[in-house]
């Protein structure tokens, strides 16, 4: 008895530590309730002790403890705090934290006297320190980066998850409806993952992007591996203003940023022998596009080493619910270089309708700082190279070379997209999309459209019957076929035309070659973004009937190069046959003094258009691409020579157009300037036809190119220059009215003119109609005020015709109407 006494004396005392001592492991992850995304950085604190974690950039935290308490809690800056029971009986249990927002940051503010605030003084060190911090200062850097992109359908309702044609991909929608589940129901319908080398220069500054790999689920475009990559998805929270979608916002740490930002400290805490400040930051004044968040900026260096900021609830932006960005930056070799990136971004057009969700992940590694390599290896431009094979690797690569494994859903959506691809409902929804966005309607090899001029009106044709189409990338990615006839019931006239149009080469650059025929009305005095004759919308909207048509027949041929991207050039042959409809008549002095009349006129000219963007980008592989843009000037530059004697042309003469466009960003609190100045010239003698024949507009539709109070066949010019300015204020104004703050309209204004003049050999010609005069009187001008952002997608202008006043008051004044899908 005694023997077993003392064993187990002996047990409990030898095993009395190791209990004592047990180890419970609490982990989970913290996502905000209103869109299930990760909330990264959040304290998780045992109630009732020191012992916690922070969350990590992903919002998942771990706990080990030999102490439990009856619950754990986590609070954050900005929602509701949270606390949810520990089950002690278990060694490892999950705890999620699904935090509520309670309205962005508008939390009690402490006053503070001024000078007194701890916040600014961090602030003006941080602003201070950024010629350092900031990796763009550097002599060369590189890097290697992961990027993984998700674009998911979401806020699908239960009713509609629930139907049979999305039987197939049920487990998308496993498991997500609980509150306190991270995953949030949506439907995938594309993922990407690229892995890329990136090279950066300060003197002179280059970039170059070597795509090692890239893995596209869900789209059939290679050139997304481009735009995915570092080049051009990066947000430098360094830079003064920071450009998201367009749109430019001053950054938390910019040269003004208090005049934009209110600052709080609200913590500071001892991390690698280093002090680290919590700073939370809000917009000074309501409904401006600025951004709200938290940054943990570390002292002496003063360079952020954490980052998570949003757009306001708020702000004046469309079709965003909500924008997040986080960043966390390691340091290295006395630089905080950016080590992980996440952006998200929610669009839909309205908060609770279906809409799409994009995450973007980025991750850095094998950094190396201060090793520039030779000119010639960066390249004249900015570069992106795809290497071959990169669309090809095997899933063994990806494994390897992986910065983060995948998720069990990301692995099911990788293995399960064509599924979803291929239901009814997805089909139906590309293509209603494509037809809204592109105006045509696919069917297998062909594309009919596009649909808006499919009947129109007018004067001289009466209803007019359209069917045209083009080739579809089904038929080929190579070359594209298109056609188009159209009947008027009142002229009983055809109009045709055929194109044909085919690359020579897609890499290393861009090389196109085409031929078209047309032979249709046109309206000579319009701009060239002005809505087509036949375009519906111009039927149901002009001031004025039309009857000024001139039928021309064209003929063209052209090669197309892109050198690099942003510089393309084109060196096109055409022929024109110019011939007047209804009461137009073509007339001019013959040598004895008489008048004759012309039944046409033919031209043939040999162009050279130049088009210079530096560092522009584009999206697309086909023919049809859409440039996102530059924030340097483009320059466009059109010489014409005619051929006289050549195909029937019947004038000599030179013609030279210079064109200059570009957006002025001064500061993000008084938006944004286009301008545009051309100027031209045409040395020999020419009819009116191929003057210079300003853009009128005689409809109620806005159309920004053109002159909008300006009459069709007004006034022309062999020798001219024009300017354009409009301003957006974005809200400047009416965004402080409190009964119209809500509607998140913004003020636009506009100021054009033009002047120029005809020389005395080219007047007689072709003797000018009657409604067509040269800008004798000097400059023409015109200015207009107008509200954009109406219900999201109207615009309205007023008008003003400030000189060449017409002998009606009434038509020196009015208003156009225009649809605009802008952020």
């Amino acid at each position: 008895m005694k023997f077993k006494t003392l064993t187990k004396s002996l047990f409990f005392l030898f095993f009395l530590p190791f209990v004592l001592n047990a180890q419970y492991t609490i982990r989970g992850k913290v996502f905000s309730t209103e869109n299930k995304e990760a909330l990264p950085f959040v304290p998780v604190l045992i109630k009732g002790t020191t012992i916690g974690a922070q969350a990590d950039f992903d919002g998942n935290y771990i706990i080990k403890t030999s102490k439990l308490g009856d619950s754990i809690v986590a609070s954050y800056v900005g929602y509701k705090r949270l606390a949810r029971a520990i089950n002690k009986n278990l060694m490892e249990q999950d705890i999620n934290f699904p935090l509520e927002s309670i309205g962005g940051l508008s939390l009690d503010e402490v006053v503070v006297n001024a000078g007194d605030n701890p916040a600014h003084r961090i602030i003006r060190n941080c602003v201070k320190a950024k010629v350092k911090n900031d990796r763009n200062n550097l002599e060369a850097y590189e890097y290697e980066t992961y990027n993984k992109l998700e674009f998911d359908l979401n806020r699908i309702p239960k009713e509609m998850r629930e139907k049979k044609i999305l039987k197939p991909i049920a487990f998308v929608f496993d498991n997500v409806d609980s509150s306190f589940s991270g995953e949030k129901p949506s439907l995938p319908f594309f993922i990407i993952e690229n892995l890329s080398q990136f090279y950066y220069k300060k003197t002179p500054t280059r970039k170059k992007e070597v795509v090692i790999a890239s893995k596209i689920t869900g789209i059939e475009n290679a050139s997304v591996s481009q735009v995915l990559g570092d080049m051009y998805q990066n947000i430098n929270i360094y830079d003064n203003n920071i450009l998201v979608f367009n749109k430019q916002l001053p950054s938390p740490v910019s040269e003004n940023a208090l005049f934009y930002y209110k600052y709080y400290l609200e913590d500071s805490a001892f991390e690698n022998n280093q002090y680290i400040y919590h700073i939370r930051f809000k917009p000074k004044r309501v409904q401006e596009l600025s951004f709200s968040g938290n940054m943990w900026i570390a002292d002496t260096t003063w360079g952020i080493k954490r980052l998570e900021m949003s757009l306001p609830k708020d702000a004046n932006i469309n079709f965003i619910n909500s924008v997040g960005v986080i960043q966390e930056f390691s340091y290295t070799d006395s630089v905080w270089m950016l080590s992980k990136d996440r952006l998200v971004i929610d669009f839909a057009p309205t908060k609770k309708a279906i809409g799409f969700y994009g995450r973007k992940t980025t991750s850095y590694k094998k950094i190396k700082l201060n090793q520039p390599k030779d000119d010639k290896f960066y390249e004249f431009a900015d570069k992106i190279i795809v290497e071959d094979g990169a669309m090809k690797k095997s899933d063994e690569f990806w494994a390897e070379h992986r910065h983060d494994s995948l998720t069990q859903r990301e692995l099911k959506i990788f293995k399960m997209i064509d599924t979803i691809q291929s239901l009814p409902i997805y089909r139906t929804w590309v293509d209603v999309f494509y037809l809204v966005v592109a105006g045509y309607k696919k069917i297998n090899n062909f594309e009919i459209g596009p649909y808006s001029n499919l009947v129109s009106y007018n004067k001289v044709e009466g209803l007019r019957l359209r069917f045209g189409g083009r080739t579809s990338e089904m038929f080929s990615k190579w070359y594209e076929l298109n056609g188009f006839v159209a009947y008027g019931l009142l002229d009983e006239k055809f109009k045709y035309a055929i194109g044909f149009k085919s690359f020579l080469t897609k890499k290393p650059v861009r090389q196109i070659v085409g031929a078209n025929y047309k032979s249709d009305y046109e309206i000579l005095g319009q701009s060239t973004n002005g809505f087509s004759q036949d375009n519906v919308l111009a039927s149901f909207f002009r001031t004025n009937p039309l009857t000024n048509l001139t039928r021309v027949d064209h003929a063209e041929g052209y090669y197309e190069r892109e050198w690099f991207p942003g510089l393309i050039t084109r060196g096109t042959i055409v022929g024109r046959k110019f011939t007047p409809l209804g009461s137009n008549k073509y007339l001019y002095v013959k040598r004895d003094g008489a008048i004759g009349e012309r039944e046409y006129i033919n031209n043939t000219e040999a162009r050279i258009n130049i088009r210079f963007g530096w560092k522009e980008k584009f999206v697309g592989e086909g023919f049809s691409r859409l440039s996102i843009g530059t924030h340097y000037p483009v320059l466009q530059l059109n010489y014409a020579k005619s051929l006289q004697n050549a195909f029937k042309g019947e004038y000599d003469y030179h013609k030279l157009v210079l064109n200059v466009s570009d957006r002025i960003r001064i500061t993000p609190i008084l938006g944004y300037t286009d301008y545009s100045i051309e100027g031209g010239k045409i040395w020999g003698a020419v009819p009116y036809p191929i003057m210079q024949l300003h853009g009128g507009n005689e409809t109620y539709l806005y159309d920004y190119m053109a002159f909008n109070m300006m009459k069709y066949y007004e006034f022309a010019s062999d020798q001219f220059i024009s300017a354009a300015l409009y301003h957006h204020f974005e809200g400047l104004f009416l965004n402080k009215v409190p009964l119209l703050r809500k509607l998140k309209w913004r003020e636009v204004a506009t100021i054009k003119t033009v002047w120029g003049t005809v020389n005395e050999q080219n007047r007689k010609t072709l003797l000018f109609p009657s409604t067509l005069k040269a800008l004798d009187k000097g400059p023409y001008a015109e200015a207009s005020l107008g509200v954009e952002n109406i219900f999201k997608v109207f615009r309205i202008d007023a008008f003003w015709r400030l000189n060449y006043q017409l002998p009606r008051e009434i038509d020196n004044f009015g208003f156009k109407f225009g649809f605009q899908l802008a952020l």
